[in-house]
């Protein structure tokens, strides 16, 4: 038998780490003198201590070793690892796209944006559908929408935080006779009336990205926003969305504006 200092030499494993798996009952000496205390070791245990070694580096727990070393088939255990570590993998790929997309791009007018990907929560809609002369026309139709709904349910109150946004129909840019619908969140569903639809919206996965500054210079952020989801991995996955944060409502001055594109994607398999 070998005294714990021997052992730790034998097995390249630290008598403090020794000392633990003795106390955490995975690998308990074979002996313990009962005069001195000394824990002792024996070569069979080298065989135990080495295999707790290659599952802990495998990245197992202690619990899931110590039920490998009682008799449980591993197969399960290591795939669900093996599952854990594949999403893991993903999740440094998908860090390393977007880190070389950044490094492309931080030259020129892409350095105005920057993408992220949302988990846009489900929400109950109030939405008309409407083809619009040109895009300055949102001024008109959007406020008399909003009056059109005040003025049939007057007690109808809009989500917190807000959440009004346009969704493009066309499936291309046009710069007249536009098909969107407008959509604004609201707490609760109500009949539909005239060309008024409630509706209740799922949550989706998208890209957004910021655009600060008139509705002219939109095309700057879809592009930007497009070859991020190409350099990542992504494919556009339903319309785009334009959400209304700050406007001709709240702020005189175009260049303080801010719009957030919303762009639902799924990962390509």
């Amino acid at each position: 038998m070998f005294r714990i200092g021997q052992f730790s030499e034998m097995s390249k494993t630290t008598i403090k780490a020794l000392r633990y798996y003795d106390e955490v009952n995975l690998l308990k000496p074979e002996q313990v003198d009962t005069e001195t205390g000394y824990r002792l070791y024996t070569t069979r245990q080298l065989v135990t201590l080495h295999r707790i070694r290659g599952l802990r580096q495998a990245g197992l727990s202690l619990d899931e070793v110590r039920c490998i070393l009682q008799g449980t088939d591993p197969k399960a255990i290591l795939q669900g690892r093996k599952n854990e570590l594949l999403v893991g993998l993903r999740e440094i790929q998908s860090q390393l796209s977007q880190i070389d997309f950044i490094l492309q791009t931080q030259e020129g007018l892409s350095m105005n944006y920057s993408a992220n990907l949302k988990q846009l929560p489900a929400c109950i809609v109030y939405s008309q559908k409407l083809t619009v002369p040109n895009y300055d026309a949102y001024f008109e139709c959007i406020p008399a929408i909003g009056a059109k709904i005040a003025a049939r349910y007057p007690d109808l109150k809009c989500a917190s935080p807000e959440y009004c946004f346009i969704v493009y129909l066309d499936g291309e840019y046009r710069e007249s006779d536009i098909h969107v619908e407008f959509c604004e969140a609201v707490t609760e569903q109500k009949p539909d009336f005239d060309d008024i639809y409630f509706q209740k919206m799922d949550a989706v996965t998208a890209v957004c990205v910021l655009h600060k500054g008139p509705y002219s210079g939109l095309a700057s952020a879809y592009a930007f926003a497009f070859q991020w989801i190409e350099s990542n991995g992504y494919l556009p996955a339903g319309a785009p969305r334009e959400s209304y944060i700050d406007g001709i409502w709240n702020k005189e001055d175009s260049a303080d504006w801010l719009t957030e594109l919303q762009i639902p994607v799924a990962k390509k398999e």
